[in-house]
C-alpha cells in the first residue's frame, strides 16, 4: 500500500488572516496534480481531513483549506453560519483566502503547478466556483451540494477547466432554480460542464455525519451513499481525463 505523507501548512491571506491547511499526498518522486478541497460551512474538520487522505490515496496532492483561520471548525449550525457570514462580510475575503490556499498548494514540492483543481463541498463548493469565475488556473472545478448563487457570473473565456456541479434533487437549501441559473451561466460562458441532478439526495449527501447533524441541529441534511459514489465516480473520471492526457 502506498505511503501517504501528511502535514499542516500555515499560510497567510491578503487580509492578514492566519490560515492552517491540511496537506496529504502519496509518497512519490514525480510532481503530482494538486487539488484544493473547500470545506463545508462546518470548517476544516475530520471529514475534510479524511477526504484529503482519500484523494491522496488516488494519486493526488491535496490541501484541505482553512477558510476561517486557525483551522476553526464547529458542530454548531449557529457558529458555522457566523463563521461563514464573516467571510461574506467583505467582498474580497473569500477570493483572497481561496487564492492564498491555491498558491500555497502550487508551491508545494509534491505538486505540479500546471495541474491544479478545486473541489468543494457545501460552502466549499462556492469557494471552488468563485475561483473558477475569476479565471484561476484550474483544470477541474467541482461542487458537491454547493452554494451556486454568485454576484460575479462567469465571463466567456475565463474558465478554462471542466466544471462539475453535483446537486441533490431533494436539497432544500439550494433551490432548483439556482441549478438552472448556473447551467445558463456556464453555457453562456462557453464552459465545458456537467451537472448531476441526483435523485433522493439532500444537502450534505457526501458526508456520513449529515444524519447525525440533522438530528442535533435540525438542519435539513442527509447522507446518501449512492449519490456520493455516483458523483465521486464522475469526478474521478474527469480528473483522470484532464490530468492523464497532459
Amino acid at each position: 500500500m502506498q505511503n501517504i505523507i501528511t502535514r499542516e501548512i500555515q499560510y497567510t491571506a491578503h487580509d492578514g488572516k492566519t490560515l492552517i491547511g491540511f496537506f496529504a499526498a502519496p509518497e512519490m518522486t514525480q510532481a503530482l496534480p494538486g487539488l484544493i478541497l473547500g470545506p463545508e460551512w462546518w470548517g476544516l474538520d475530520d471529514y475534510m481531513i479524511n477526504r484529503a487522505k482519500q484523494f491522496a490515496a488516488q494519486g493526488y496532492a491535496c490541501l484541505a483549506i482553512d477558510m476561517y483561520g486557525n483551522q476553526a471548525s464547529t458542530e454548531s449550525a449557529t457558529e458555522a453560519s457566523a463563521y461563514m457570514n464573516e467571510v461574506f462580510e467583505k467582498p474580497n475575503t473569500l477570493i483572497d483566502r481561496a487564492q492564498a490556499a491555491l498558491a500555497t498548494l502550487a508551491a508545494q514540492p509534491e505538486v505540479d503547478p500546471k495541474k491544479l483543481a478545486a473541489i468543494g463541498f457545501c460552502f466549499g463548493g462556492k469557494v471552488a466556483l468563485e475561483l473558477a469565475r475569476i479565471g484561476a488556473p484550474l483544470e477541474v472545478i467541482a461542487s458537491f451540494h454547493g452554494t451556486l448563487k454568485t454576484e460575479n457570473p462567469a465571463q466567456a473565456g475565463l474558465i478554462k477547466g471542466d466544471v462539475l456541479v453535483c446537486h441533490g434533487i431533494d436539497d432544500s437549501m439550494i433551490p432548483a432554480e439556482d441549478v438552472d441559473t448556473i447551467e445558463q451561466e456556464l453555457k453562456g460562458a462557453d464552459v465545458d460542464y456537467q451537472i448531476l441532478r441526483l435523485e433522493g439526495a439532500k444537502h450534505g449527501f457526501t458526508n456520513p455525519k449529515s444524519d447525525e447533524r440533522h438530528v442535533k441541529t435540525g438542519v435539513d441534511l442527509a447522507y446518501n451513499a449512492i449519490a456520493e459514489q455516483q458523483s465521486l465516480d464522475v469526478l474521478m473520471q474527469l480528473l483522470k481525463k484532464r490530468f492523464d492526457s497532459e
